[in-house]
């Protein structure tokens, strides 16, 4: 999309909110009342900080709480990099123009009042480098280091490999970005749009928590892997970035809610093996990303709800399940969406075995998801578990060592956590009197990745011939015609408290802000 098609459809969308808000099917849901977050969310009033809070400093030209300004070599290396990620961001950042967003950023690292709300320009938002609070007397947890001293230097034994993780994971955090950048002309609503562009700039910050580790421990290698994050573009043909996954259109917001929910999640496992690191920057570096990443899968898991709350609504009110001529989003279609979201995340994790997984155990450069809690020997060794996998066109069983296991461990987790969500969502269509039902598909649905590559595995589970696969996957995946249905819907909503037709309105605002605030100025 243009600059100009942009602005167009900026200036477009209030005539537009005003029709959906009027609109007698969406009345309710738009005028929800406000009501004050719950304790223990993640949404309401950041806390008078306790307890230990590393405060950031805002007054160096990057924030940071790692006393960056005594380090006046890395500092001006940083410097240097920071015009080059504006000029990033400013290119394939949001495309729609606006004055200020209701933002969270946060203040401090510790476990509460971590983060301060406000409208900040996006342009001028303070991207930084932090770190989770430092325990001198922390540990090695796992592999074969076990009992050490974490590591506040890189092991050169281990140089490459910790290089090469860090610029895996920082890739993936532009990436996103890029892939919806567009997203904002379309949005349903100023709520949604500033959940975007939330999500959009802490992607950013994540982005600069990988490159300040490239920076500051890995020299000139570690550099030129920081330019590199930024000449990498998702979907570039010539240049495109590392993961599959994180070259795929964002066509549209059922598709980021998607995103949110099932990608996301994936970083959020993938985060939480690199927060056990015997690396303890990076161990560090990891914990308070996990912080930020939270609201990225609330996002997802709400708007998705939401989706399918105004579906089921659309199903009652006019007796039908194809709510498309209603302005809603049929159920079989979020399902294909939740198929293909689901499969491509799946293939994030990689092979189900990995002898590359296994040495960075060893290593102690990734733990297991939950390490400390874990109730065995941390080591491994003498361990084995069983896997699926398809022989003769069958399922069979077979035990493989541990080791060689631990991508297959971390999605076992990532799955049950993915359950979560789904239920949530039929529990919706439960209360809506609707005996429909969301499900996930087989782990070895459409899968590019691993034991399960292009075996022809149904979602319900059944191994069929690859003709038959190949013509039955409209049945199973969103069709180009389903994603122009779809788009069509996406009209832009950009009426304080109004909501596209497409999709309910929140139970509450954000920070205690009622719904009907203005999250968006332009």
């Amino acid at each position: 999309m243009t600059a100009a098609t942009t602005a167009a459809a900026t200036t477009a969308a209030p005539t537009t909110a005003a029709a959906t808000t009027a609109a007698p099917t969406t009345a309710a849901p738009t005028t929800a009342a406000p009501t004050t977050a719950p304790a223990g969310t993640r949404i309401g009033t950041a806390p008078t900080p306790t307890g230990p809070t590393s405060p950031i400093d805002y007054s160096q030209r990057i924030p940071n709480n790692v006393d960056l300004a005594t380090d006046r070599r890395l500092q001006r290396a940083l410097e240097g990099w920071q015009p080059k990620f504006l000029d990033w961001w400013k290119s394939l950042g949001p495309a729609v123009p606006t004055h200020d967003v209701y933002l969270r950023t946060a203040i401090s690292v510790g476990r509460d009042g971590w983060a301060h709300f406000d409208r900040v320009p996006m342009q001028d938002y303070r991207w930084g480098i932090f770190l989770a609070e430092q325990d001198p007397d922390r540990t090695i947890a796992f592999g074969s280091h076990r009992g050490e001293p974490a590591w506040q230097i890189v092991p050169g034994e281990y140089r490459a490999e910790l290089m090469r993780l860090i610029t895996i994971q920082g890739d993936t955090e532009p990436a996103s970005v890029e892939q919806q950048r567009l997203l904002g002309a379309t949005a349903p609503s100023l709520y949604d749009m500033r959940n975007l562009f939330q999500v959009n700039v802490e992607e950013g910050r994540h982005l600069w928590a990988m490159v300040y580790l490239l920076h500051a421990y890995f020299g000139r290698e570690g550099r030129e892997e920081a330019e590199q994050l930024l000449k990498r573009n998702s979907g570039d043909a010539d240049a495109p970035r590392i993961l599959g996954a994180f070259n795929e259109q964002t066509t549209d917001w059922l598709q980021f809610f998607m995103f949110t929910y099932f990608t996301d999640r994936d970083g959020k496992y993938q985060l939480g093996t690199l927060k056990e690191s015997a690396f303890d920057p990076l161990a560090r570096t990891c914990e308070f990303m996990l912080k930020e990443e939270a609201h990225h899968m609330f996002v997802g898991t709400t708007g998705v709800q939401r989706v399918v709350e105004r579906t089921a609504t659309l199903m009652r009110e006019h007796g039908t399940v194809d709510v498309f001529p209603h302005g809603g989003i049929p159920l079989v279609v979020i399902q294909k969406y939740l198929n293909f979201q689901f499969a491509v995340s799946m293939d994030l994790f990689g092979s189900e075995q990995s002898t590359n997984a296994g040495n960075y155990f060893t290593s102690g450069l990734k733990g297991r998801w939950g390490e400390t809690r874990r109730k065995d020997d941390h080591v491994l060794l003498d361990q084995t578990r069983e896997m699926t996998v398809v022989e003769d066109g069958q399922f069979v069983r077979k035990t493989v060592p541990m080791l060689s296991a631990l991508n297959l461990d971390l999605r076992d987790e990532y799955v049950a956590d993915c359950e979560n969500g789904v239920r949530r969502w039929n529990q919706a269509l439960e209360d809506a009197g609707l005996e429909d039902r969301l499900t996930l598909p087989h782990e070895g649905f459409f899968r590019k990745v691993g034991a399960y590559a292009g075996k022809g595995i149904t979602p319900a589970g059944e191994i069929i011939g690859a003709e038959q696969f190949a013509a039955r996957m409209s049945d199973w995946v969103p069709t180009p015609q389903d994603r122009e249905q779809v788009a069509a819907l996406m009209v832009a909503c950009y009426e304080p408290g109004g909501f596209a037709g497409w999709i309910a309105a929140p139970p509450q605002g954000i920070n205690e802000q009622s719904v009907e605030f203005d999250y968006v100025r332009f």
